[in-house]
């Protein structure tokens, strides 16, 4: 049976005219106007990738510091020793540990966003791979998560730093700010995920590389954008 949705869904839809691809600004603009969520909702972008990610050279995956941030608080974990820890902890990282903070983990509390490690800590925190990989939550040195440079990676966590990857399908969804941002900032934050995918381009991909690109707000209908209008 087809999920039947809401009368302010179907609302919201209505003012999305069918078949139009707008220019990004329109886009943004409509997208607040027609979230009618009852608390400050996300506004994601999903771009449709012409990439066979069944090739490791097309697999995107990366990170960035977005320039008006994301609206959220981030926690931030930290697995370091000695030196590093003490950076992490100046740099503002909210908890900070070794193996008392792996074996806490293990026992299940998992109250955080990110997660960072110096190299050396790697082994004991691969034990964690089972939990933490399924939520996209494992230090990874594409990310910027496995680093001796802590300071550096704890700021960018906490500076509005997101990440992206393609699922299966080759879509990549990212997080670009709350609907209470004023327009130009979450414009600001769209073309600069936007640029990211962009350059990403695998130099094997034959043909148009963007196929599609959306936004939304979080229970709101999405919204086609023009790829041109993010990047002039």
């Amino acid at each position: 049976m087809a999920h039947k949705r809401g009368k302010k869904y179907q609302d919201a839809v209505k003012q999305v005219e069918a078949g139009k691809v707008y220019a990004l600004n329109d886009a943004v603009d409509l997208v607040k106007k027609i979230d009618f969520a009852k608390f400050d909702a996300t506004v994601e972008v999903a771009f449709k990738l012409n990439v066979d990610t069944k090739q490791a050279d097309q697999q995107l995956r990366g990170a960035l510091v977005l320039p008006n941030g994301t609206g959220k608080e981030t926690t931030v974990i930290v697995f370091a020793k000695g030196d590093q820890a003490k950076a992490a902890e100046a740099a503002g990282a909210d908890v900070v540990g070794e193996q008392d903070l792996v074996e806490r983990i293990q026992d299940g509390w998992m109250d955080f966003d990110v997660a960072i490690a110096t190299p050396d800590m790697m082994a004991q925190v691969g034990r964690l791979g089972r939990v933490l990989g399924p939520k996209g939550l494992m230090p990874n040195p594409k990310t910027g998560t496995v680093t001796m440079n802590v300071t550096k990676a704890v700021s960018d966590a906490k500076n509005g730093q997101v990440t992206y990857r393609t699922d299966r399908d080759g879509n990549v969804a990212v997080p670009v700010g709350k609907v209470s941002f004023d327009a130009d900032k979450l414009v600001g934050n769209l073309k600069a995920i936007a640029e990211t995918v962009v350059r990403a381009r695998p130099a094997s991909v034959r043909g148009t590389y963007v196929q599609h690109v959306s936004i939304a707000s979080t229970f709101g209908p999405s919204v086609d954008v023009d790829l041109a209008t993010f990047l002039d």
